[in-house]
């Protein structure tokens, strides 16, 4: 046994080995660089220490996904109990636990930060990423500009508990910005960057978003200019960029896949395609985190059950008739509020569905072997 993995278990054992980490993986090693932290050190047993080796996903392909770590960029198919799930199979951002000699998945480590969608037109919930520590909600200043769905962004990063900042790009396409700047203005503490995604000077503001170590997604819609803002970041070209439609400002697809990059100063960028459609569910704490204004507003109401419309002392209506509160704010707040309770309900069915299914499936096995039994 080498002396690093006695020293590593009798730190285990004497309960520091939280506290161990820089010992385990040092800032020079690939692991750190890939955004191995703490906490997914401490969710490492004994064995697997001297028997698995964790590698991150860096790309999800139908037959295959891309993993990273230590001895580099390799290949693990997708079979096996691991990937049987839809919801708790690996995705970009996931650290994995690969037997060292055989490479066979052993386990997905669990996550600090998870981004999904409600996939459009299922009823089933479709992963983005994990393990995110910030993210860009970047939108252009032209006709993409959209404070809704911002808004919409704003409450998923919320609800992963990762950093948010929003990034105008294009902003070398006009002369005057005020209007995009005061739209923004009543967001509390998130932070507003202007940039030229062509231009890399542009474009240091950010680089405090994607330190060594750091992991960071870009969320927008297609034409917005992710791949371009991903490029100058990287400082070479990664992703694949294209024109938008100048009549009405929307994008191509130039993003076929989430991908994470690496890149040369430290930090993962993750690139994703434009999301038309970002059906929101389950994130009720994301939610009031977004419209935190609001939701502490509506706790002053008369009624606990308050719509928010007509009834009779409403702190959020009189916020409204005040103009202290805009009404488009309020009404979608109102609308992603329904769009969770919906589509977690929808989800909650599903779920159920599932279970009587398999229930049914067991029973049916049980009942088949217990007539062979008799014959």
């Amino acid at each position: 046994m080498s002396k690093s993995l006695i020293s590593r278990r009798r730190a285990f054992r004497r309960g520091a080995f939280a506290g161990s980490h820089e010992k385990v993986v040092s800032a020079e090693t690939p692991l750190r660089a890939l955004g191995w932290k703490p906490f997914f050190q401490q969710q490492l047993s004994l064995e697997e220490l001297t028997d698995c080796e964790p590698l991150r996903v860096m790309a999800v392909h139908r037959s295959q996904i891309e993993v990273s770590g230590e001895r580099g960029d390799e290949v693990v198919l997708v079979n096996g109990p691991l990937f049987e799930d839809a919801q708790e199979k690996p995705t970009v951002g996931d650290w994995l636990l690969l037997e060292r000699d055989s490479r066979r998945p052993v386990r997905r480590l669990e996550r600090s930060s998870l981004f999904r969608r409600m996939a459009p037109g299922a009823k089933q919930v479709q992963l983005i990423a994990a393990n995110i520590d910030n993210v860009l909600i970047v939108t252009s200043c032209n006709d993409d500009f959209n404070l809704s769905r911002i808004e919409r962004y704003l409450a998923l990063v919320k609800e992963a508990g990762c950093r948010a900042c929003v990034v105008l790009t294009k902003s070398d396409l006009l002369s005057e910005h005020d209007q995009y700047r005061e739209a923004l203005k009543g967001y509390r503490d998130l932070p507003v960057v202007l940039v030229n995604a062509l231009d890399r000077a542009s474009v240091e503001p950010l680089r405090d978003y994607c330190r060594s170590g750091e992991t960071l997604a870009l969320l927008g819609s297609s034409g917005v200019g992710k791949s371009t803002l991903l490029n100058s970041l990287a400082g070479s070209e990664l992703a694949a960029t294209a024109g938008i439609r100048e009549d009405d400002s929307k994008g191509r697809h130039t993003t076929r896949h989430r991908a994470l990059y690496t890149i040369p100063d430290g930090g993962l960028l993750l690139d994703s395609p434009g999301m038309r459609e970002l059906g929101l569910a389950d994130i009720g704490d994301g939610l009031a985190a977004a419209f935190s204004d609001i939701s502490e507003l509506a706790t002053q109401c008369r009624f606990a059950d308050c719509a928010h419309q007509t009834e009779p002392g409403c702190a959020v209506r009189a916020a409204m008739d005040a103009e202290e509160l805009d009404e488009r704010r309020v009404r979608n707040w109102r609308k992603l509020e329904r769009e969770v309770k919906r589509n977690s309900q929808t989800l909650a069915e599903s779920r159920a569905d599932e279970r009587a299914f398999s229930q049914l499936v067991h029973s049916a096995l049980k009942d088949s072997r217990s007539r062979k039994n008799r014959i």
